[in-house]
């Protein structure tokens, strides 16, 4: 089981690492109908719900590349840790690190995709006037 499990993993990481939009459809296959998917931004239950934020990322950058670094597994719950890069009109070059918690189902298809990463530092404070704004709080906080 643990094989199938790891098996499920891998081959869920790699359809991120080639997700274009002639694959969306490819990835969507591995989850499960009513998957949640939750991200900084978005919280969605359902694969056509996953699909639109995908057919979003397509629509609103250049070029979105996921390169995943790392996988774990512990029993059905597994671990990406991965590097989003893309273009995006008017911020430029982005580059985001960030893990996703994947939840599998007895089958293996994907229950729960959730991920975290720091959207304060990784995006807000890269825009021109809230970022300056945020770093200034930033520094007022952190500890000297």
């Amino acid at each position: 089981m643990h094989a199938e499990m790891s098996s499920r993993l891998a081959a869920y990481a790699r359809a991120f690492e080639t997700l274009s939009p002639a694959t969306v459809a490819d990835l969507l296959a591995l989850v499960d109908p009513a998957v949640r998917f939750k991200d900084p931004f978005n919280d969605v239950t359902g694969r056509a719900a996953m699909g639109r934020i995908l057919q979003h990322m397509f629509d609103t950058t250049d070029q979105p590349r996921f390169v995943v670094h790392h996988q774990a597994l512990d029993g059905s719950t597994g671990y990406l840790r991965w590097t989003f890069r893309a273009r995006i009109k008017g911020i430029g070059d982005w580059s985001v690190e960030g893990m996703s918690e994947v939840r599998l189902s007895g089958d293996g298809l994907v229950l729960a995709h959730v991920d975290y990463w720091d959207a304060a530092e990784q995006f807000y404070e890269r825009l021109p006037l809230l970022g300056t704004v945020l770093r200034w709080i930033k520094r007022r906080l952190t500890a000297r």
